[in-house]
């Protein structure tokens, strides 16, 4: 199997797609900034294809937290290098400001894809399902 192919997780995770039948939309649209400031619906609460609920259980996304966790280190970390390296006297306040301002611009991104990876690893791709 491809890496980035229909029936993949990864596929689900990068074009927005249900994790059960890779053919609805996870979320409303596929700008993350448009979901998150402007549009009224923050997420789909089914797949409108395969009818699967997206909320598993009461309190699902909390463990989303713990990837939005990941994603916001490996991200402060990225910019640290790029500022230590590109800027080797710079002053350290404002080292942190420039991560700090990294870390806000890239919230719903983080937001976004967090949620995609937290319900990829529960639900199984079933391919030709008669929904």
């Amino acid at each position: 199997m491809r890496l980035i192919s229909k029936g993949s997780k990864l596929y689900s995770i990068l074009f927005n797609k249900c994790p059960k039948c890779h053919i609805g939309s996870f979320w409303v649209t596929n700008n993350p900034f448009k979901n998150m400031f402007i549009s009224d619906k923050n997420s789909c609460k089914t797949c409108e294809n395969c009818s699967l609920a997206y909320e598993l259980e009461v309190g699902f996304w909390y463990g989303s937290m713990y990837i939005s966790y990941a994603i916001s280190v490996a991200v402060m970390l990225l910019f640290w290098a790029l500022t230590s390296f590109f800027f080797p006297i710079i002053n350290i306040f404002n080292e942190i400001l420039i991560i700090v301002i990294a870390i806000m611009l890239v919230s719903p991104l983080n937001y976004h894809v967090s949620r995609l990876i937290w319900i990829n690893f529960f639900i199984k791709y079933i391919p030709n399902d008669n929904y």
